[in-house]
């Protein structure tokens, strides 16, 4: 193929919307980013405006693709992926939302899925979807926009309206409304989507009261989702990839083969481990999952998910202020006192996996008059590498212990932070040399499609080959003090807990 063919990569995130092109060789040559608001209506909840998310996306893709033709590359396919369970619901005929879109962080059915846990309803959901009955996945969610207002499930039960994750919504206007559809891998974190039987199961579509006329058409990760419209760009173009964020995280990070491992940290910190062919339920309430779909084949994963990561650094320096930018909190963290005591947990929206405990909220203990921001900063970047412990403590008891750790995302570019990740987990950690592993996976699960990337002989192991470490970070902390630190944290969280 011409070495000027390029894949446009729309990867929109829960603070910000990106667009990446991508060469022959998978190297980025053009990108645009753009930030758009956080809404909190109330206490737990947490909105984004649909037409934000399609305008901000759009506008980067633009911008992105402008300046890549201008260099005289040619866009032959677009990858898209997207910030997960996070619910929408439009009208067919205008493409007018029903409400704002009610991201993956929100609380607010947290008292229907209790009530559900309560009925015993949750072994066998878990048993079809791999996941627990948590406020985080979209069914309840989609079930609570359904009730807001007379006459829309009525509307719904007609085929007026379309449910989707961002990745629908993208597809729907890009297509001008000729596409509605989604792939394998976000379908999976609906709570609605048997991953055993690769479908939408009319038993949960019963329990969530969920018509399945809303229901978007669910495709392998590696399809054709239709032409972009061409006003969009001034020709069409073909959506050739699609994959959640993590997911597409996993391929970025070259995670092709069984026992494969990395760990995301976004606004929030998720670890996706390849199982292969092989559905590994979890004793400690990590979550089973569609890792990939092509050409029908599924590849499973185990996932740990920790809601707040960077959004906690966002935190630092939108809520307290005491950070310029998030790269301030490197040399914060450098300069706190050896001896302070402070813990942040930044239980924003409640705690993930393991806990999954939707009630709790954040804290701060071991404050003293010598706190400041270096203590606070360190503490909140120290509290993400816990986690992160937590969750591979959990991945262990079931019998998978990895003895390296592929990581990427916004924080990993601070060294404090990915030289404590290794201190506290005890093992190598592996950064490579590209950190948007995200927006890479969409990439190469398009340019797969489109022939530009491993479509010779070794396939998925030849792009593996060209993985690129930047650096290796090796555990330097004694055991006395890796184990004083975990002590510390499991006091804290256990206070929260109790």
């Amino acid at each position: 193929m011409p070495d000027s063919d390029c894949i446009l990569v729309i990867d929109q995130g829960t603070t910000s919307s990106r667009a990446i092109v991508f060469d022959h060789r998978a190297q980025p040559v053009a990108q645009a980013q753009k930030e758009f608001p956080q809404i909190y209506p109330a206490n737990g909840w947490v909105e984004h405006d649909p037409s934000a998310i399609w305008s901000t996306s759009l506008e980067v893709s633009r911008e992105a693709f402008r300046e890549a033709e201008s260099q005289g590359r040619q866009i032959i396919g677009i990858g898209i992926t997207n910030q997960r369970e996070t619910t929408l619901l439009w009208r067919r005929h205008d493409s007018q939302p029903v409400g704002n879109a009610i991201v993956w962080q929100d609380r607010r059915t947290a008292d229907r899925c209790q009530a559900m846990i309560a009925d015993g309803l949750e072994p066998e959901v878990r048993q079809r979807t791999g996941l627990l009955l948590d406020p985080y996945f979209s069914a309840t969610k989609l079930a609570w926009l359904l009730d807001q207002s007379a006459g829309t499930r009525s509307q719904a039960a007609r085929g007026e309206l379309a449910f989707g994750t961002v990745d629908s919504w993208l597809i729907w206007n890009l297509t001008g409304g000729a596409v509605h559809a989604t792939d394998a891998t976000n379908a999976s974190r609906t709570n609605l989507f048997n991953i055993r039987e690769q479908c939408w199961d009319p038993w949960l579509l019963e329990q969530f009261n969920v018509p399945e006329q809303v229901l978007p058409d669910v495709r392998d990760c590696i399809a054709s989702f239709g032409e972009t419209d061409k006003d969009i760009f001034g020709r069409p173009i073909p959506i050739l990839g699609l994959a959640g964020d993590q997911q597409a995280a996993a391929v970025g990070q070259c995670c092709f083969h069984p026992g494969d491992i990395k760990s995301t940290y976004g606004t929030g910190c998720f670890i996706i481990l390849n199982t292969g062919d092989r559905l590994l339920e979890s004793q400690h309430r990590l979550l089973s999952t569609v890792g990939l779909r092509i050409d029908g084949q599924v590849t499973y994963a185990l996932e740990g998910s920790i809601f707040i990561a960077g959004a906690a650094v966002q935190w630092l320096r939108d809520g307290l202020q005491i950070v310029a930018s998030a790269a301030d909190t490197e040399r914060l963290a450098i300069a706190a006192a050896d001896d302070s005591e402070v813990i942040v947990v930044p239980a924003f929206t409640g705690l993930g996996a393991p806990h999954w405990r939707s009630d709790v909220r954040g804290a701060v203990f071991g404050l003293t008059r010598n706190s400041g921001p270096e203590e606070l900063a360190r503490a909140t970047l120290q509290a993400v590498a816990c986690q992160t412990r937590d969750l591979l403590e959990a991945m262990a008891d079931d019998g998978v212990s990895p003895k390296s750790l592929r990581i990427d995302g916004g924080m990993v570019a601070n060294n404090w932070f990915a030289q404590r990740l290794a201190d506290l987990l005890d093992i190598a950690v592996e950064r490579p040399r590209y950190l948007e592993s995200t927006a890479l996976g969409a990439a190469l699960l398009a340019g797969r499609h489109a022939g530009l990337y491993g479509d010779g002989e070794g396939g998925w192991d030849d792009l593996a080959a060209q993985w690129q470490l930047d650096r290796r970070f090796e555990p330097a902390m004694d055991r006395a003090t890796r184990v004083a630190a975990l002590d510390a944290w499991d006091a804290a969280l256990q206070r929260l807990l109790s």
